[in-house]
């Protein structure tokens, strides 16, 4: 028998109250086909068995929903041509009682914690069988090339508010979303392995769903995994029932589809604070734990201070292998980052504090559509750079920025001013991937936005204060920058009455629809300290006389220098190349063999001087280099620099040496580098079992090249920060 709702009302209560007004319908969004106006999601339960020597994912999911308006005739969900959908089913609700708010269910068990699921596909008395259950008819029509829509037909006599359930029981198969690991693919070579990416657009391969962050709902989840296996997922609430060999999960607040994340391999656990914890391969774990034991509470800590308290309970991390797509994800409670990040000390900080931001700007209040990720990258950037002011110092946060602002004035030229990429609110046409939209302005020059609105102020603490009262009037919902702004004018009467939002040449529409850099950029004269000697050193390389360079260069330590003057250094002269060939002779005379020895991320920006130099004296690092190096963010540069000049046949070589140790993803993504200018028939091979890595599955993770270009361009990977 089902539990009553803890909403009713005990035989002689008071009278209930009005009902209140029911919420509005969500933002509409061109990457989805739902019909996510029409409905209310107030839950979805996952069911789901991994079963990796297929590369197979069974699912039963279970949407627990109401019409906004009578009748509906169908829900429509987006789905992808990876999901194989077995059945549908319906399951009605009791009417809610007098008082309830619209949309109260009734299914949960009595006491705390998730309601049970219906049982996997594969075990008995699956949910069709269930005698409350009709069975529902559906079809599934192409969409984009980036998934489905998948429209299941409801009872006609369905009432507006009247709770009810979809089943839906399905099978995924070389979905985008599910990155699945051969055991060789992991630091451990021991057991096989498996994560999730959702974001933009991709979990809708992972399970049907209202795939648009406009749309947020509490979930639960159950997960049978093969023996021996790990699991775990972006909830607040996790437990393993031995007896039953499965995992249970509950997340408790609301979030967008793409925030649903999971992963499972040879994980182990180990505290580094209170609310916090480290999981990676077991050779991986004493470096993770030894680099973030007691820092990663000391930037919650410095968080809660500006912007109010931690929402999600805890606050862990997992370090995923060398394939994962993209640096770092800000799944709720469960922040994913790639394990290659873990020797380039600055970066890994930089990268974590930025997912520890995106608690309260992206996870807790979140942008609307995806025309807007500023609102939560932007936002994100601007409270990542609080902490580290908070916690490092102003220096350090004022070089990290002029860093990325050096990025996104390169990303600039490269595409033009003109380019509607670099609008705030840009104009997501239909059919166009949302994930191509991934680009600097969406972090530095909203950034710069949002500095602009904190210096209005006159007082960074004040506006501390305004994103605190933001983030409590809008937590668990999604926006849109109107709200932001209007908040903002409306939490400072003063700057409304001196019409701020109006002022010439820095209008808040002009911010958000130019094209072009950002209208003003913050003073970073506090980090001169650390930029004046990067800036001098490269001038000394590139204006004076040679033997006066290498003389003076060599009274100057870099290896002394944070790795972010080292980056900022490499990347001045990566913009002047190519150089003249005795200058890069001395370089590499002063530098390489110091520069070899330090992290990769400085090592790639000084191979990518060798290549766009064509220096063959050191091509033998970036034989090394790429040997040893499976990720995406550290071989594709190099691949692109290699393609564009006069290194390709050693590109090939050096290819066909490591494609075994690549993901097929990669794998995929490289053999296209190389392929561009050769003849037909001429494309590199790729060994049995890279037909998984179809354009499809590459094109379904985050753009790690903007918009449309074409691998090979002079776009590269380094001028994106993939930090999601």
């Amino acid at each position: 028998m089902a539990a009553q709702c803890c909403c009713r009302k005990a035989p002689g209560a008071e009278a209930a109250p009005a009902r209140p007004p029911p919420e509005p319908p969500p933002a509409l969004d061109v990457a989805s086909a739902s019909s996510a106006q029409l409905f209310r999601l107030r839950h979805l339960q996952l069911g789901l068995e991994l079963r990796p020597e297929a590369r197979e994912l069974a699912g039963c999911l279970v949407l627990e929903l109401c019409a906004r308006r009578p009748a509906p005739r169908a829900l429509v969900l987006d789905a992808h041509p990876a999901l194989r959908l077995h059945s549908a089913a319906f399951r009605r609700a009791p009417a809610a009682a007098a008082g309830e708010p619209p949309c109260a269910f009734a299914f949960a068990a009595p006491g705390p914690g998730p309601a049970p699921l219906p049982p996997l596909p594969a075990f008995p008395e699956a949910p069709g069988a269930e005698p409350a259950c009709c069975p529902l008819a559906f079809r599934v029509d192409p969409f984009t090339d980036y998934g489905s829509s998948l429209t299941v037909t409801l009872p006609p006599e369905l009432q507006a508010h009247q709770p009810f359930q979809v089943i839906l029981r399905y099978t995924s198969t070389d979905a985008p979303a599910i990155w699945w690991l051969d055991p060789e693919l992991t630091y451990g070579s021991a057991k096989p392995f498996v994560f999730t990416q959702g974001h933009s657009v991709c979990n809708r391969s992972f399970f049907p769903c209202f795939d648009t962050p406009a749309v947020k709902c509490t979930y639960s989840a159950v997960v049978k995994a093969p023996s021996g296996v790990q699991v775990l997922m972006s909830a607040t609430q996790s437990t393993y029932v031995e007896e039953e060999g499965v995992y249970r999960f509950h997340m408790e607040h609301p979030v967008p589809a793409y925030l649903v994340a999971l992963v499972a391999g040879d994980l182990q656990p180990a505290d580094i604070g209170p609310r916090s914890r480290v999981w990676a391969e077991p050779c991986l774990l004493p470096t993770a734990t030894s680099k973030l034991s007691g820092a990663v509470e000391q930037w919650l800590s410095a968080a809660e201070r500006l912007y109010g308290p931690y929402l999600w309970g805890r606050y862990d991390i997992v370090f995923l292998p060398p394939s994962f797509p993209i640096v770092a994800m800000e799944n709720p409670c469960l922040t994913f980052i790639i394990s290659s990040i873990l020797e380039s000390d600055e970066f890994l900080i930089i990268d974590v504090i930025h997912e520890v931001a995106h608690s309260w700007f992206g996870n807790a209040v979140t942008n609307a559509t995806w025309e807007e990720m500023w609102l939560s990258e932007g936002l994100a950037t601007y409270a990542q750079r609080r902490i580290t002011t908070e916690t490092y110092g102003a220096a350090f946060t004022c070089l990290e920025t002029a860093f990325r602002l050096d990025a996104l004035h390169r990303q600039m030229k490269l595409l033009g001013e003109d380019s509607p990429v670099s609008k705030l609110q840009v104009k997501l046409e239909p059919g166009v991937n949302p994930s191509h939209l991934m680009n600097l302005f969406t972090y530095e020059k909203g950034y710069c936005f949002v500095y602009y609105l904190s210096q209005l102020c006159g007082d960074p603490q004040r506006f501390d204060s305004f994103l605190r009262a933001y983030v409590e009037k809008y937590k668990f919902t999604s926006v849109v920058a109107q709200d932001l702004l209007d908040s903002f004018l409306t939490f400072f009467p003063e700057l409304k009455e001196q019409s701020v939002d109006c002022r010439a040449g820095l209008e808040f529409e002009r911010w958000l629809n130019a094209t072009g850099p950002p209208l003003a950029e913050p003073d970073l004269s506090q980090g001169s300290s650390l930029t004046r000697p990067v800036e001098a050193l490269f001038q000394l390389w590139t204006a004076a006389p040679l033997d006066q360079a290498a003389a003076s260069a060599s009274t100057i330590d870099i290896s002394k220098w944070r790795t972010f003057q080292t980056a900022l250094f490499l990347d001045r002269l990566l913009d002047g190349s190519p150089l003249p060939q005795e200058v890069v002779t001395s370089l590499s005379k002063c530098y390489s063999a110091l520069l070899d020895s330090m992290n990769a991320e400085i090592r790639i920006r000084w191979l990518q001087i060798v290549v766009r130099n064509d220096y063959y004296p050191d091509l033998h690092r970036v034989r090394r280099f790429l040997e040893n190096q499976m990720s995406r963010m550290y071989t594709i540069p190099l691949y692109e620099d290699l393609c564009t000049g006069a290194l390709k046949s050693f590109a090939l070589e050096v290819f066909y040496q490591t494609q075994g140790r690549l993901h097929p993803n990669l794998r995929r993504t490289i053999q296209q580098i190389l392929s561009q200018g050769l003849g037909p028939g001429t494309e590199p091979s790729v060994e049995q079992g890279g037909a998984r890595a179809d354009s499809e599955a590459d094109a379904g993770a985050p753009a790690l090249l903007l918009g449309d270009e074409a691998p090979g361009s002079a776009i590269s990977l380094r001028d994106v920060n993939v930090s999601a």
